[in-house]
């Protein structure tokens, strides 16, 4: 029924009902989202962020199996946007990534406390404030990020809403972005899970992680959601599009990766 009527419906005129219907859906998150203190902190930490990496490249690590492929040594000194759990690899390579982003509310939910150790800039969805203690200071806090499931786009300034494009690496590369990345660098993103099933459904983890540089990423007893690669791939494609817009690029230099949006590149040619 719905494909009948998009083929009815002038593209123009559905588009448009779209996203109008989308907007309500998201208008009871809109006042705290853009008038919480935390968010109007937020949002003056982002405008300071504003070009900061202008005409730099950086590097946007996935947390697939393919890590474990990859020498990771060699990116001490580069700008770096690490993920949800990627701080469990830190011990072994001996520093941190430059940032962190968390968009999933199920990651943020179970490891709150990991969060709130980490030291480096941390970007996470504001849907996920209410895990944090009121007890901690401005300083204390993550930078709120006001993503959405709804609303596909490509945000050029994440002070306002950002899509999540079904993956944090869409976020990362929004922010990256907004930073002025001119090269922004892909790699364990490998874009394949051998745990397969209705994409977004929330399952429990029975033993080691498969899916994961580590065996513990979502380990035993752990909630986790199955992967929802088709709009994920939406969000890439918005993004190679931007950056090309303005003269920037993305590339993938995940070793053995099976995405296919962006240039691919060998990691070891980057040094």
């Amino acid at each position: 029924m719905k494909q009948t009527i998009k083929q009815i419906i002038p593209q123009s005129v559905w588009y448009f009902a779209r996203n109008i219907y989308d907007a309500i859906r998201r208008a009871p998150e809109m006042p705290a989202a853009y008038l919480h203190p935390w968010r109007r902190e937020s949002i003056k930490r982002l405008a300071e962020l504003k070009d900061v990496h202008k005409g730099k490249r950086a590097f946007i690590i996935g947390n697939g199996p393919s890590l474990k492929q990859t020498d990771l040594s060699k990116l001490e000194n580069e700008i770096t946007f690490g993920m949800n759990r990627i701080y469990l690899a830190f011990p072994e390579w001996g520093f941190k990534t430059t940032y962190i982003c968390v968009t999933n509310d199920l990651v943020v939910e179970q490891f709150v406390d990991d969060f709130n150790q980490l030291t480096m800039p941390k970007f996470i969805a504001w849907r996920s404030h209410r895990h944090f203690s009121q007890q901690l200071t401005v300083h204390q806090l993550p930078i709120f990020i006001y993503t959405s499931y709804t609303g596909p786009r490509f945000a050029t300034d994440v002070r306002g809403r950002v899509w999540e494009g079904a993956t944090v690496t869409n976020l990362a590369l929004q922010l990256a972005y907004y930073m002025g990345v001119d090269k922004a660098i892909l790699i364990g993103v490998d874009h394949n899970f051998k745990d397969k099933g209705e994409a977004n459904k929330t399952v429990v983890s029975e033993g080691d992680d498969p899916n994961h540089f580590m065996p513990n990423y979502f380990g035993k007893g752990v909630k986790w959601q199955l992967p929802d690669l088709d709009t994920s791939e939406i969000g890439y494609t918005f993004a190679r599009e931007a950056y090309r817009k303005a003269g920037r690029e993305v590339v993938d230099a995940t070793v053995g990766g099976k995405l296919t949006i962006f240039p691919k590149v060998d990691y070891e040619s980057l040094f």
